[in-house]
């Protein structure tokens, strides 16, 4: 996909960081948001879908509470969230209906997702949301998550917003211009990467943190976050939110920003939802034969395979699958819990019932529970 073909997406996810939203800590920054909603009108009026994704709660609660650095306690984070969302939404709805727009709040915790159940009927009301002509406006529900499940950035949440409504195009406006080839504050002769593989190796040498100190992403989550849209045909532009006009522009294939190229294979929805689930309750390290068999040939987990469990987890929980040398090439979800799942490491399905006095599933992960990373 090239940038021209960006104005044939029919539904488009843009997210809007912290220090954007909230110029810089000092409050909501009301004349951007007026630009960008203004933008996302535009859009709507040539019948394209958006889905906002917005940070802001907490750092406009900051504002609002009169504090000067972000607090560091989970029920202070949690207060300054429930403060400050007051203020997000209702500057949203406002400027949506100035274009005649409809605007829909809907809060998230990963543990709405991490459920095949509640992810699917989060899916159901968006898609139903996007029916009607309404803009959902998403935030992570910090005002009652807990560190545990937590999407930890905005730019992942994004990301899975995008695979679960089957955007074609994920903006992410930053106080960026984009991504550089080295840190454009340490070295004046960094150069913006206009257009990269999602599966280049230079991005993971070349993101770094947040600048600002306002949200929780830097450029790193940024490109976690594009590689995970990918994972389902989406595109991502990583962008500066003060460019005029950058939303419009953008859609129309024009050269701003760094364009991560979805060069990966799309996954089926199961392992979409798969590959986008931050929680792992444990690993399993599989030996050099297991580790061909499951990248290779596409083929199920055996315990057979495995050398060692690490973790406590139960049936149906996610956990990574290391190589001997610790590196996650899969992650799937596991028949057995830890206890069991280390009392038949190594061996064959024959012996399960022997080992453990009963004998369920004969792979340690089904297939079709199993995603590649």
């Amino acid at each position: 996909m090239s940038r021209n073909d960006f104005r044939q997406a029919r539904r488009v996810v843009v997210k809007i960081g912290s220090s954007l939203l909230t110029d810089g800590g000092r409050g909501l920054n009301v004349i951007a948001i007026a630009e960008w909603v203004a933008q996302m009108a535009v859009l709507k009026q040539q019948n394209i879908d958006v889905v906002l994704v917005s940070s802001g709660s907490v750092a406009e609660g900051m504002a609002r509470l009169k504090l000067k650095a972000r607090p560091k306690t989970l029920h202070e984070l949690q207060a300054a969230a429930s403060v400050g969302q007051m203020g997000l939404v209702r500057r949203f709805e406002d400027e949506f209906q100035l274009h005649d727009l409809l605007a829909a709040q809907v809060l998230l915790t990963h543990d709405d997702l991490s459920d095949r159940q509640r992810y699917l009927n989060a899916r159901s009301t968006l898609l139903t949301l996007l029916d009607f002509g309404v803009v959902p406006v998403i935030n992570e529900n910090d005002a009652v998550a807990t560190e545990e499940i937590r999407f930890g950035d905005n730019d992942t949440l994004g990301a899975l917003v995008a695979n679960l409504v089957q955007a074609d195009l994920l903006i992410i406006l930053t106080d960026q211009t984009g991504l550089f080839d080295a840190n454009p504050s340490l070295n004046p002769d960094a150069k913006l990467i206009s257009e990269i593989s999602v599966n280049e190796k230079l991005l993971d040498e070349v993101a770094g943190g947040s600048i600002s100190g306002l949200g929780r992403g830097g450029m790193s989550t940024k490109v976690r976050a594009a590689r995970l849209a990918a994972r389902s045909g989406a595109a991502t532009v990583i962008v500066s939110g003060k460019i005029d006009n950058v939303i419009t522009r953008v859609f129309t294939g024009e050269q701003l920003g760094s364009y991560l190229v979805p060069n990966l294979e799309p996954l089926v929805a199961r392992k979409q939802w798969l590959a986008g689930q931050l929680q792992l309750k444990g690993s399993v390290t599989l030996d050099d034969g297991a580790v061909k068999i499951v990248q290779k040939a596409g083929k199920s987990l055996l315990a057979v395979g495995v050398k060692s469990v690490q973790g406590h987890f139960k049936r149906g929980d996610l956990v990574s699958c290391l190589d001997t040398s610790g590196v996650e090439i899969a992650r799937g979800l596991i028949n057995y819990g830890a206890e069991d799942a280390g009392k038949i490491t190594g061996k064959p399905s024959s012996e399960f019932e022997a080992l453990l006095g009963y004998a369920d599933d004969a792979e340690l992960i089904h297939r079709d529970n199993l995603v590649l990373i």
